[in-house]
């Protein structure tokens, strides 16, 4: 009597530390993230430093990213702060519903926001054993290889469900709270993260009567009237680097 009186105890006891572990993670929320780009390496001519201060070399932008286990909305966060610099990055808008496999962006080129809907993106990611704590979740650090010269490495926790993260990235188990190009030149931060339900129905962008472009469709657009200039290259490659 006493061995089967320790044994149901015992499930008891680990049944409880499961409902206790699963209701701890994070199923809906708002993360905040943080955007640093060096803009000597992202405008790489010669002359960059000539106009460019030191002062001015990191340029840092505030996101939003809102989401649920199917949606998710990821925009620049509201200020009503003058903000230096404006034309150096872009500062795009990105939803994505996991249950119809779609995303739709608006992507910000020279004030003016042009849509583009296409599938979500699928990446071939290598999950690695290093670990690192942001915003006070533990994460692990995989890697997906953009091409043959390019790396991106992202640090994901599960103890937030839904596979989401900055821009479009996603595809890994669970939320992406830091990413980083290989050579440093773009990082992705998480400074804080709320465990909420947000309205995303009331978030995702309103395309009205505006055209919808296919992803290749703008690139070959934007080619055709900006590819000669050095801006322009800059531009579409910023664009349409994930």
């Amino acid at each position: 009597m006493r061995k089967i009186f320790g044994k149901s105890f015992l499930l008891l006891a680990l049944a409880f530390i499961f409902v206790l572990d699963v209701s701890g993670q994070i199923t809906s929320g708002k993360i905040v993230f943080e955007r640093k780009t060096n803009l000597y390496k992202k405008f790489k001519d010669d002359d960059v430093k000539d106009w460019l201060k030191p002062e001015d070399k990191n340029k840092v932008d505030m996101f939003e990213l809102y989401f649920n286990d199917s949606l998710s909305v990821f925009k620049p966060q509201e200020s009503d702060l003058k903000e230096r610099m404006s034309w150096a990055t872009s500062k795009n808008t990105t939803f994505q519903n996991f249950n119809t496999n779609t995303t739709l962006a608006i992507k910000s080129v020279w004030g003016e926001e042009l849509f583009v809907k296409d599938s979500v993106k699928k990446r071939e990611w290598k999950i690695t054993e290093s670990k690192r704590v942001i915003s006070g979740y533990n994460c692990r650090k995989a890697i997906w290889k953009m091409n043959d010269s390019t790396r991106i490495y992202v640090w994901y926790t599960d103890d937030i469900v839904p596979n989401v993260g900055p821009e479009s990235f996603c595809g890994l188990p669970g939320a992406i709270l830091g990413l980083a190009t290989e050579d440093g030149g773009l990082i992705y931060f998480a400074k804080s993260v709320e465990d909420t339900k947000p309205p995303i129905e009331t978030l995702i962008p309103k395309t009205g009567k505006n055209k919808i472009y296919a992803t290749a469709e703008l690139k070959t657009k934007l080619e055709k009237d900006f590819g000669k200039n050095p801006w322009g290259k800059a531009m579409i490659r910023e664009l349409f680097s994930w």
